[in-house]
């Protein structure tokens, strides 16, 4: 098995429920971690069958920029969904911070995990 993370993938969004929030993208700042079996490519050291990481990648980015959310909650979960359509994912955690959310605070975050 492989964790794989991927750290601070910072993505402009419409999140939140305030009038000015539906109107202007706010940064969200996403951390994934996702593990997989990565025997068969230890094993042969080719790229056939592993986990792409860049193409999950990419389609986060696509979900979170071409959607809307009130819920930080919602946007946690329909990424954790996306990454466990895949069936070599064993198990997946996904952090969503909105910076600034809070006076006084530097972000707030929503964690969920998912395993098989």
């Amino acid at each position: 098995m492989a964790l794989i993370r991927i750290k601070d993938l910072l993505i402009r969004t419409i999140i939140g429920f305030n009038p000015d929030e539906r109107k202007n993208r706010q940064d969200v700042l996403i951390n994934i971690e996702i593990e997989v079996d990565t025997q068969k490519a230890i094993e042969t050291d080719e790229s056939e069958g592993i986990y792409d990481y860049k193409a999950i990648t990419k389609q986060v980015i696509s979900l979170v920029q071409e959607s809307e959310f009130n819920l930080l909650e919602r946007l946690t979960h329909e990424i954790l969904s996306l990454i466990m359509k895949d069936e070599r994912v064993m198990r997946a955690r996904v952090e969503v911070d909105k910076p600034h959310a809070l006076r006084f605070a530097e972000s707030v975050s929503v964690v969920m995990e998912d395993e098989r």
